[in-house]
């Protein structure tokens, strides 16, 4: 229940963070590009061409963020992250020329020398569909998980509930599994943001109808195994050879 909670209480968290990247991310693509150097963090969008000092791709250490060291002519150094290694970052190598992106004072974005992209983990593009997808996952896995651990609460040392209790948890996964699914899919495709709830909608459906027919199966007793039955006719048995006795 502990983890429940904790989840539900991320997935309400991005579900707030939502509409702020959305503005962000909006604002970011209506920026001008500006008419100078920058000379303090300003919402207007500078080219800036950089030498790369160093690359640390972490590819041992997956966990970590690839980051690199990028230097101005003037010898200022900059030193940025990336949310994954490819397509740029992987093959940067020291001595090389990038271009970066400026804007609010941040590399958002790095360009190679053959005009590939990638955006620094401080682009905004992306952040409202990554927040909308683990939003959906955790909200609906917390709330589902939740209510799976709390139900054996209510009804001790009955098998049958625990049984459905069990379903319920296992079909949490099962929708916030759908949600990440989702969320890599629309990624890969670049699909807007809408397509996560029109994807996963119907899918959290699905999977919402199967955990009601299996936890009405359970409770039923259609998904007691042998041993339940078994250790259910032996109680039976010593319960009526006991009345005999007596």
């Amino acid at each position: 229940m502990l983890v429940a909670v904790v989840v539900l209480v991320v997935g309400v968290a991005m579900a707030f963070q939502v509409r702020g990247a959305l503005e962000r991310e909006r604002e970011f693509r209506a920026a001008p590009a500006c008419a100078s150097v920058p000379v303090e963090a300003s919402g207007c969008l500078w080219e800036q061409e950089f030498s790369v000092r160093k690359v640390d791709t972490h590819r041992r250490e997956r966990r970590e963020s690839p980051e690199a060291e990028l230097v101005l002519p003037s010898g200022k150094s900059w030193d940025v992250t990336f949310p994954q290694r490819r397509p740029v970052v992987s093959e940067m190598a020291p001595g090389d020329k990038v271009v970066g992106l400026i804007w609010h004072g941040e590399v958002v974005e790095v360009r190679d020398a053959d005009g590939r992209r990638q955006q620094t983990s401080s682009g905004p593009v992306g952040w409202p569909e990554d927040r909308l997808g683990g939003a959906l996952a955790c909200l609906s896995f917390g709330l589902i998980a939740l209510v799976g651990g709390l139900w054996p609460l209510f009804a001790p040392g009955r098998r049958r509930h625990a049984k459905a209790a069990a379903v319920v948890r296992w079909h949490g996964v099962g929708i916030g599994g759908a949600a990440i699914l989702t969320l890599w899919a629309q990624a890969a495709n670049d699909w807007p943001l809408w397509a996560i709830p029109a994807i996963w909608g119907p899918l959290a459906l699905l999977f919402l109808a199967s955990m009601v027919a299996f936890v009405l199966a359970a409770l039923r007793g259609d998904l007691d195994d042998d041993d339940d039955d078994d250790a259910s006719t032996s109680t039976s048995a010593s319960t009526s050879a006991g009345t005999s006795g007596n």
